[in-house]
């Protein structure tokens, strides 16, 4: 008789079970609370943020998750990631029309096809600059629209989709990890924790290489093993069946219009480094700078009035199942805040940690932030749940506390290569039309690498006494 194999649950089941979790949680955690206030984070900008007060913890009536709450969880979780769900399908449509032109195929085709069997060394140029962009400015959901053409490309060059997500996803996320700028994390994080803001530059810098390194050649080992044996791919089949691959071997003509929509897709990506870096950008204007260059590239490409429509909608339609993952994430956090055991779970984390020698409990932060990650995916709002207890106890077991920002910052962002919460990852996914369940077989060993890397480094942080 044929053993059967284990079949990873799709990631909308994963995700309902865990809401069905927290909602019979309900029912035995305590409700307790957090009162907010408003602290400065940023004395040069005056920006401030909410955060919770930790002199303010108190019970509170108990609310467990209803059966309509929970049923709702969904829908309402939709609504509240509305943004993130459109956004991804903005991009994710105007993507497609970019495609539909063909001229990045045209053009970086022939660049790949001329680099012959030196197209590895692709891998650890891209995932440099990307993980520049993560560290410097935090871009996490601005990958989404690379995904399609670098998923395109690899594949072409005889890798497979996971190398493609994996070189633009994972390089801005190994930068995002190892910050040394990131004003979405490490700025938050050490404003709330009254820190002077880009202290502990040189660590986080070593710290910012060693997870580059790390993390380049985890892909460049595993895009080997798939050129060689293409059968070892967990979407090889899949991969097959794909239309949108460039074909190598019958490229489209190169000539002066597809070099004048590469132009407009370079100039896309120059406003937006401006404008998140100097604007403060954020999803709509993004996905509006997106819509713009869509319909640009459509009159370019002389797709005709129907045919740019046709491609923005099959570019969505293609993208609908990932993008809509997304709301069922956050019902998690919804009914944690329906039932209000959130803070009561944070309260008794602290309170663990405080009972722990000063190493133990900075790895015990570590730890702690990489599974609250998991529902609160968010880094600024989990710097504002987490930093105004993490410091105080910082100094109650005696360690930095810079020490319990190195734990959040590592914490916050590891978990975010494998996450089925991560709005960012999610969106990567389905623009890839990569199931997560193959994503997590690729992921599963490199989480134990990265957990590893994340203890030693808030080690030595605690041993150098960083401050």
């Amino acid at each position: 008789m044929e053993k059967k194999k284990f079949v990873v649950p799709h990631v909308y089941i994963l995700l309902l079970a865990l809401i069905l979790l927290f909602s019979l949680l309900s029912y035995i955690i305590p409700s307790n609370v957090y009162d907010y206030h408003d602290v400065v984070v940023n004395p040069e900008t005056g920006q401030t943020r909410s955060v919770v007060d930790p002199e303010t913890y108190h019970a509170v009536d108990p609310t467990p998750v209803s059966l309509m709450q929970f049923l709702t969880a969904v829908p309402r979780g939709m609504q509240e990631s509305a943004q993130i769900i459109f956004f991804i399908f903005i991009v994710g449509g105007a993507m497609a029309v970019l495609q539909e032109t063909r001229a990045i195929e045209a053009g970086m085709g022939r660049m790949i096809k001329a680099m012959k069997s030196k197209t590895l060394l692709l891998i650890p140029i891209v995932m440099f600059l990307f993980s520049l962009c993560g560290s410097v400015f935090g871009m996490a959901e601005e990958t989404i629209p690379f995904i399609p053409i670098f998923v395109s490309l690899m594949i072409a060059a005889g890798y497979d989709s996971i190398t493609g997500v994996a070189i633009v996803f994972c390089g801005a996320s190994a930068g995002f990890a190892g910050a040394f700028i990131n004003p979405f994390t490490i700025q938050v994080a050490q404003g709330i924790a009254q820190l002077p803001l880009l202290s502990g530059m040189t660590f986080r810098i070593v710290m910012y290489i060693c997870m580059v390194l790390l993390t380049t050649i985890t892909v460049m080992l595993y895009a080997t093993k798939v050129k060689k044996n293409p059968q070892l791919s967990p979407m090889y089949e899949f991969d097959q069946t794909r239309e949108d691959v460039a074909d190598l071997d019958s490229l489209p003509t190169f000539g002066g219009r597809e070099k004048a929509i590469l132009l407009v897709f370079l100039a896309s990506i120059i406003l937006l480094i401006f404008g998140v870096i100097k604007k403060g950008w954020y999803m709509d204007e993004i996905a509006a700078l997106f819509f713009g260059m869509s319909m640009i590239v459509a009159a370019i490409g002389k797709l005709g009035i129907n045919g740019y429509a046709n491609a923005l909608a099959k570019g969505m339609a293609d993208i609908a199942g990932g993008a809509l993952v997304v709301g069922f994430a956050r019902g998690i956090l919804i009914v944690m805040n329906d039932a209000n055991i959130l803070h009561t779970i944070l309260h008794g984390a602290a309170g663990l940690l405080q009972g722990l020698p000063g190493m133990v409990s900075a790895v015990g932060m570590y730890i702690f932030q990489c599974l609250l990650n998991f529902i609160v995916p968010s880094g600024s709002g989990q710097a504002a749940l987490t930093m105004p207890i993490m410091a105080p106890l910082a100094d109650l077991v005696g360690v930095e506390r810079q020490v319990a920002v190195v734990a959040y910052q590592l914490g916050d962002a590891f978990t975010n290569f494998i996450v089925p919460t991560s709005g960012c990852l999610l969106g990567a996914l389905a623009a890839a039309k990569l199931d997560w369940g193959k994503w997590a077989k690729f992921q599963i060993k490199f989480q134990a690498v990265l957990f590893a890397f994340g203890s030693i480094a808030v080690i030595l942080a605690v041993v150098i006494g960083l401050s």
